[in-house]
């Protein structure tokens, strides 16, 4: 069964080191998109949502620096890794206090960096689900998602879903609060907004509140944003 294809951002200026790393990360199943400037990689971070950015800092113009700065000031908290040519103590420590996960020296080997990609994004998964264990607790109204099994419960009663609405239902209610357009669903879930209707979100989304409606007919976690797409509202939350 496909997973939803993870999407990475490379914010580069050096074109052989972005053409190097992004045969790398497709070749093991990742979406990637590339910016060579920090002026377009926060133009593609204010428009899209990424898993995770490979940021350098020897960037022309803003340096990488000062984009992780802009983009942790949004409150984005997108898991990143800084490239740089430079090792000294000091860079690694202000790209660190910044909010930077993790530090790559360049001249790098491209398995190693996706090791250390592979590594972060498993620690965010972590992070996340332990976050949504402690949002849920122990009430019987808790939307329950168990990630090795894929199954779901809400209420304390089973859903039978298929695989891509558990994948829409885990990407939707893991981001509480934040609105999905159909297009990003797509490339998050389905991997690609190229040659699927974006309508197809709409059906899958319609499935997901029926089940969730046939288990308690008052509630309805999943809201349309309109003109935009969806976003998952905890019941605690809603008004």
């Amino acid at each position: 069964m496909m997973e939803a294809m993870q999407q990475i951002l490379i914010i580069d200026d050096e074109p052989a080191i972005v053409q190097v790393v992004r045969q790398r990360l497709e070749r093991d199943g990742f979406g990637v998109q590339a910016a060579s400037s920090g002026e377009a990689g926060l133009q593609l971070l204010g428009n899209q949502t990424f898993d995770a950015i490979l940021l350098d800092v020897g960037l022309p113009g803003i340096d990488g620096f000062e984009v992780l700065r802009r983009v942790r000031a949004t409150g984005n908290a997108v898991p990143a890794i800084m490239l740089t040519a430079r090792s000294d103590e000091i860079d690694r420590v202000v790209g660190l206090e910044l909010g930077a996960d993790d530090y790559v020296v360049k001249p790098f080997g491209p398995r190693e960096l996706v090791a250390r990609l592979r590594a972060l994004l498993r620690r965010t998964a972590e992070a996340q689900m332990l976050r949504g264990q402690a949002m849920t607790g122990d009430r019987s109204t808790s939307l329950r998602l168990d990630e090795t099994r894929r199954t779901a419960t809400y209420h304390g009663h089973h859903l039978d879903l298929r695989p891509r609405e558990f994948d829409l239902l885990q990407l939707l209610a893991t981001h509480p609060q934040q609105v999905w357009s159909r297009e990003a669903l797509l490339r998050r879930v389905w991997g690609t907004d190229q040659h699927i209707d974006a309508r197809t979100v709409d059906v899958h989304v319609r499935r997901l509140r029926a089940k969730l409606s046939a288990v308690m007919p008052e509630s309805d976690p999943i809201q349309t944003q309109w003109g935009v797409g969806y976003r998952f509202v905890p019941e605690d939350a809603a008004p």
